[in-house]
């Protein structure tokens, strides 16, 4: 078995045991028109990954906290889902160009009062990013979470995410690859932040 295999069978199993906030069971994963339909409407491919998230495990419901968002269709009183939320802060980019919103960087959960974990899909290994807006300074709005996807997966299912309970003084480094920068820098103060995991509502 493949370390890509075995990460999926460690996702899933994690994934009938446990229930995200919101979620009352497990939905059925998308088929691969659904994923044709919303890479399509996004410009960009998923990274394989993510996209066997989708397609073998569930279509969100799954995950960290609020758990993964669905892919293209909302549920009725449900969060949009992650192309719904792409296009919708793509299009606050534009028409706020303070707060851009960087091309092909997927949110994929929230983590309530307007905090995403997103993927950056440019990438071959797939960072996974932190949205924090609620310093108000877009310069200082994104964090790097994990350095791939697979980092992010095995530290949910060890449990040492920076949102578990014994974690949440961990310390994310600034996303240098953020908008507007044409080079790396630090952030204001030069030292990573230090994140606190916003309060279920």
């Amino acid at each position: 078995m493949t370390e890509h295999e075995q990460l999926l069978t460690q996702v899933a199993d994690k994934a009938r045991n446990t229930r995200p906030w919101g979620w009352p069971s497990l939905p059925e994963p998308v088929d691969a028109a659904t994923l044709a339909r919303a890479e399509a409407t996004l410009g960009f491919s998923l990274p394989p990954l993510l996209a066997d998230l989708y397609l073998r495990i569930a279509d969100g419901g799954f995950g960290p906290e609020y758990g993964l968002l669905p892919l293209l269709h909302s549920p009725p009183s449900g969060e949009p889902a992650a192309v719904v939320q792409y296009l919708a802060h793509r299009e606050s980019g534009r028409e706020d160009p303070d707060w851009p919103w960087p091309e092909g960087v997927l949110p994929i959960s929230h983590w309530g009062c307007g905090m995403y974990a997103c993927v950056d899909c440019r990438s071959p290994r797939a960072p996974v990013l932190l949205f924090e807006p609620n310093p108000g300074d877009p310069d200082l709005a994104w964090f790097l979470d994990a350095p791939a996807l697979t980092d992010w997966l095995h530290s949910w299912i060890r449990g040492t995410g920076w949102y578990e309970e014994d974690n949440e003084a961990t310390d994310l480094a600034p996303w240098t690859g953020s908008p507007g920068r044409e080079t790396p820098a630090p952030d204001a103060a030069g030292e990573p932040a230090r994140r606190h995991k916003a309060a279920p509502h």
